[in-house]
């Protein structure tokens, strides 16, 4: 029996040649993976370029109408004379500046101080009393089961949010005015003298009234979206567990709209300043400007109807820097409450 080369006599291999042909089949050593890096702009910018093109429209329109008009607030710090050139926007130019002096003006001003009062007292009475409205309606039409009946009722608080301020006030005037439906009821009783319309000292309660009747139902929007994503294994665990329909809405439903409530509530809050205009503007005439005067309205009144622009530029801008300094503050409080808030940390 021949033997073949590298073999014993009793036909084994010695263990280097048995091992030799396992090496040669070994893998290769696989090479390191290259460090993940960013994808270049040229590449990102040819391969998204057509959604950069269908937003160049909105971001021009976001450019022209909320960023070039900031540029006017340059008119705050002079004595700004729209006839001092041949238009409004040379005119800058040939303003003459006068610092700090409408600033300090606004602090001697009574009738500003009157309208930071009423804008603080109307904010603060529609964060208690029309804020949690839209979650508690949104918590109703949550629990309602037949689908016909949540639609309709859905349709029904949607529909007064397209009406105009000016249908709404009417509306308002035809049931608590002078010459309404409670005050003719009232006197073919033998009772008299009702006019809510023009009670100053309950304008405050008439204006929510009206906020919360034209817009508490559009509000709900965004909490039925937030509940709409809460799965429902949850609420057949919790009733599972012997919970009944109160403590599945307040330990299921509530902690799903916590992060939802706490952004709502940081935007409201950095708008503060800004409870209305229209709204104000149409009833002043019967309540007075003591009652009615908001930021918004002495803005436009010393602005437009007085022509006193830079007075009303100064007023505005200190409006906008006040409400930056809300959306900060309230979106820190957000976070040390665990919520993400407006940004993130």
């Amino acid at each position: 029996m021949s033997l073949t080369a590298g073999s014993r006599p009793d036909g084994t291999r010695p263990a280097a040649a048995v091992e030799e042909p396992a090496a040669a089949l070994a893998p290769t050593a696989v090479p390191e993976k290259r460090a993940a890096g960013k994808v270049p702009w040229r590449v990102r910018l040819r391969r998204d370029r057509a959604l950069i093109l269908m937003t160049l429209p909105a971001i021009g329109l976001l450019l022209l109408f909320n960023y070039v008009p900031l540029l006017g607030n340059v008119v705050a710090f002079q004595d700004y004379d729209p006839y001092a050139s041949s238009n409004g926007i040379t005119a800058i130019f040939h303003s003459p500046w006068v610092g700090i002096e409408q600033f300090s003006r606004m602090l001697d001003d009574p009738e500003f101080w009157t309208a930071v009062k009423n804008t603080i007292v109307l904010f603060l009475l529609q964060l208690v009393l029309f804020f949690p409205i839209p979650i508690a309606l949104a918590l109703l039409i949550n629990s309602v089961i037949r689908p016909r009946v949540r639609a309709v009722a859905q349709a029904i608080m949607y529909l007064p949010h397209f009406f105009s301020w000016v249908l709404v006030v009417t509306v308002f005037q035809q049931i608590f005015g002078g010459a309404g439906i409670i005050a003719q009821t009232m006197e073919q009783h033998g009772w008299g003298g009702f006019d809510l319309m023009t009670n100053a000292s309950l304008f405050k309660f008439l204006v929510t009234a009206q906020s919360v009747w034209k817009d508490a139902g559009w509000g709900i929007i965004v909490f039925l979206a937030a509940l709409s994503a809460v799965s429902t294994d949850l609420y057949e665990a919790a009733a599972m567990d012997g919970a009944g329909r109160l403590r599945r809405m307040w330990h299921v439903t509530l902690p799903a709209l916590r992060p939802v409530i706490a952004l709502l509530l940081v935007l409201r809050v950095g708008d503060a300043l800004s409870v209305g205009f229209e709204q104000f503007l149409l009833q002043r005439d019967a309540v007075g400007r003591g009652a009615s005067e908001v930021l918004d309205t002495y803005v436009w009144n010393v602005g437009i109807q007085f022509g006193d622009f830079s007075y009303a530029a100064a007023v505005g801008l200190i409006k906008g820097v006040i409400g930056i300094c809300l959306v900060l503050g309230a979106n820190k409080f957000a976070h040390l409450l665990g919520e993400q808030g407006v940004y993130r940390k």
